[in-house]
């Protein structure tokens, strides 16, 4: 079984948090041109990432430690303030929760239901 691969630290955004940031732009009026981040300002690494991954499911697989890239950035923070201020927005779905629905998701398309 082939381990994980862990090399840098992410940024995520839920989908559903995604689609209704888009939303809220496009129906901006045509003066505001952006750019806008849609991202989290909640940071955390792929290593934990994966972590919580393997602790939800229950997976037995291995993480194996690369080396990052060296154009990879220190920190990955966006800065939401244009969100916040002209969308009125920001992410509202923590990690764990989308982590939990997109876990719950796949067993059910898979039809397995571990426990």
């Amino acid at each position: 079984r082939v381990g994980a691969r862990c090399a840098a630290d992410g940024r995520l955004v839920d989908v559903d948090d995604l689609i209704e940031g888009l939303v809220r732009m496009m129906a901006t009026p045509a003066e505001i041109t952006g750019p806008i981040n849609i991202g989290s300002p909640n940071e955390f690494t792929i290593l934990d990432l994966a972590n919580q991954v393997i602790a939800l499911t229950g997976a037995t697989s291995k993480i194996v430690h690369l080396p990052k890239p060296t154009d990879d950035p220190k920190q990955r923070q966006p800065d939401i303030t244009v969100a916040r201020d002209v969308l009125d927005w920001q992410p509202s779905v923590s990690l764990e929760t989308g982590l939990l629905e997109t876990v719950a998701y796949f067993r059910e398309l898979l039809g397995r239901d571990r426990d």
